[in-house]
């Protein structure tokens, strides 16, 4: 029987949890034991989402990302006085980037902030995890595959280089690659498009679309001791992939 406490005790922050995967992430690691601190921006729903959550402690960020870094370390000192899990989710930057055309590198740069701020307290940890969220597909629409891509690589090269750095503190780093998960921003796409929601459904080996909860389960392993030799790599979590059909 697994143990249904897989996290009891550890300390983590979830950021862009205030819905979607984030949120999916945050209950999970709570269910398993966890203390948690979820963070979100001060315009999102952070401040309601886990008012009868037992061990979730909600932080609204300012908008400056160096500000509010800042703010999250003093945050998790003051209420959570250490940190085992870090997991980058910023779902709103990577969908900009995707939607607009610009440049991924403020997404990547919001990863690398908010890790450098937290750094100091995952060393402490006996076992320190570090989990980057990826792109939803959804951020793309079907014909954004080499940008989709583009995403992936630039998070993985990120990844890779935080897991070679931090790997003589005992710490891991890896990422998740979602799939067409329906999350809120991700229905809306849908339902402006259903024939991409179809693609998507149709492409997919598990012939439905993914739920954060199915996102959420691969962070609870990778922020697990179950993982403690896994660093520097990435999971997809998207049902399989059909072969494309002319």
């Amino acid at each position: 029987m697994a143990n249904a406490l897989r996290l009891y005790a550890l300390k983590g922050v979830v950021t862009g949890a205030s819905e979607g995967i984030g949120e999916a992430v945050a209950r999970t690691f709570v269910k398993h034991g966890a203390e948690v601190l979820a963070a979100d921006s001060s315009d999102s729903r952070i401040d309601t989402t886990f008012t009868r959550v037992r061990g979730i402690t909600a932080v609204a960020l300012d908008a400056d990302p160096a500000v509010a870094s800042r703010n999250l370390a003093g945050a998790v000192r003051e209420r959570l006085e250490g940190l085992d899990i870090l997991v980058n989710n910023y779902p709103e930057l990577s969908d900009f980037a995707a939607e607009s055309g610009k440049s991924l590198q403020p997404w990547l740069d919001r990863i690398v902030t908010t890790t450098a701020a937290l750094l100091p307290l995952l060393k402490k940890s006996p076992a320190g995890r570090i989990i980057n969220m990826g792109a939803l597909i959804s951020s793309f629409g079907p014909g954004g595959q080499a940008e989709l891509e583009a995403a992936e690589k630039a998070l993985a090269d990120l990844t890779a280089s935080q897991a070679a750095e931090y790997g003589q503190f005992g710490i891991t780093a890896n990422y998740i690659q979602p799939g067409a998960i329906m999350t809120p921003s991700s229905r809306a796409v849908f339902d402006a498009d259903k024939s991409f929601r179809d693609w998507c459904i149709a492409r997919s080996a598990a012939r439905r679309l993914g739920e954060p909860i199915d996102v959420a389960k691969v962070a609870l392993f990778l922020a697990s001791d179950d993982s403690v030799f896994v660093s520097g790599t990435g999971i997809t979590a998207n049902g399989g992939i059909l072969p494309a059909v002319d």
